[in-house]
């Protein structure tokens, strides 16, 4: 073993060390930020990113505070997204997060419940639970003094939930995600596998008119539920064909291999009657095009319909034989004893921000998506609504840190 891997070997048991020392402590921010309901859907209670920028200045990042700020008539739900970093030098591993959740089924679940090493709430595993493992990542290196080969950058966004608008989409766009980066970890719950590819999207809002009439008068009219039941058959048979597509990417559930054209739902923003989602880049302009010529269609055949593109999010995939995919897996089996598996996010991800840029983008989380317990885990609360949970053990939480002393 060389003398860079014996140092790092000695950090990282330090590293450990403390944070096993503040797993309460963290498990408090983790329950401040949980208990603020940043629902997007609609997108409000953004002055979490206010609160959450007090708290990184007090621990003694610096911190730029940018974005499009609050609207005249909406002060409390800014725009902003928070940049933070610690270290020198031109080269920057970025740790990368979002505080806004999907909407609640109810108030309660912003009522967080810790249950040893558990802390149940909406948001606490996607992702403020990942933002605060982030954080204190940053917190544990500067502690120790770690001997860093350049900068970490902690960025946390708002709109992650309707397709990255106004958040990390606009960072991108004004030249400000991932300056001088060598690449980025994201702290999503990935239920211990590395995402290092996501499927592409495009979400649109279809609306189909009629025309008024009086019941005894309906030959005088157009009946807009019919017609829409016409647009739905044409798409559903496009639907048959778009999903007998299948990708060869590893991803746990063979049923999520194929692609997707979902009629209803949330997407992008709102309800969205339709969601294609596309496994290859060169797939979604493809299934763009038959999707629109379907719609063109239905306007020669008598039935306008209007609509609006909510969301068009490109695939993207990242090779884990870089130098971060080796490093992350190596830290992943120091911490957790086991090397994790590289697959395919089931949905998008914004790893695909950093990727467009060039840049090598992970992400990674050992607690389970959409409250899949772990095995070894006895499941304390068998209502679904309160799944949403952060593994709080603070070994669990370390892989990210190891990931940037050894590069």
């Amino acid at each position: 073993m060389n003398r860079r891997s014996n140092d790092v070997t000695a950090q990282s048991a330090a590293i450990l060390s403390w944070l096993r020392q503040r797993e309460s402590e963290m498990a408090a921010l983790l329950a401040d930020l949980v208990a603020i309901p940043t629902e997007n859907p609609p997108g409000k209670n953004y002055r979490i990113g206010v609160d959450f920028l007090s708290h990184l200045r007090q621990v003694g990042l610096d911190c730029e505070r940018l974005g499009l700020g609050a609207s005249r008539d909406d002060a409390a739900n800014s725009l902003e997204s928070l940049l933070a970093s610690y270290g020198s030098g031109e080269r920057a591993l970025y740790f990368h997060g979002h505080y806004d959740v999907a909407p609640a089924q109810t108030s309660a679940q912003f009522q967080p419940q810790r249950k040893d090493h558990f802390l149940f709430g909406r948001g606490s595993a996607d992702m403020k639970g990942g933002i605060v493992a982030m954080l204190y990542a940053i917190r544990a290196l500067k502690e120790i003094a770690a001997d860093l080969k350049g900068r970490i950058g902690l960025t946390v966004v708002p709109n992650e939930e309707v397709g990255g608008t106004d958040g990390t989409a606009w960072l991108a766009q004004q030249g400000l995600l991932g300056r001088d980066g060598i690449g980025m970890l994201l702290a999503e719950p990935t239920s211990g596998v590395v995402w290092n590819a996501n499927r592409g999207a495009i979400s649109l809002r279809v609306r189909v008119f009629g025309k008024h009439a009086h019941v005894g008068l309906q030959h005088q009219g157009k009946n807009a539920f019919e017609r829409m039941h016409a647009v739905v058959e044409k798409l559903q048979q496009l639907k048959r064909e778009v999903e007998q597509r299948t990708t060869r990417f590893n991803i746990l559930s063979q049923q999520a291999r194929n692609s997707i054209l979902m009629l209803g739902g949330e997407s992008g923003g709102g309800t969205s009657p339709l969601t294609v989602g596309a496994i290859q880049k060169k797939a979604l302009p493809r299934k763009k095009t038959m999707l629109l010529d379907v719609l063109e269609r239905c306007k020669q055949d008598g039935i306008p319909p209007d609509w609006d593109i909510l969301q068009e999010c490109a695939s993207t995939f990242c090779g884990e034989d870089g130098p971060l995919g080796k490093a992350l897996s190596q830290s992943v089996h120091a911490v957790t004893g086991e090397a994790p598996r590289f697959e395919m996010c089931p949905g998008l991800l914004e790893i695909r921000f950093y990727a467009a840029q060039g840049m090598p983008a992970f992400a990674y989380g050992g607690i389970a998506l959409r409250g899949a317990w772990p095995k070894q885990i006895r499941r304390p609360e068998k209502n679904r609504r309160h799944r949403r949970h952060l593994c709080t053990d603070s070994d669990r939480n370390a892989s990210c840190i190891v990931s940037a002393l050894s590069l």
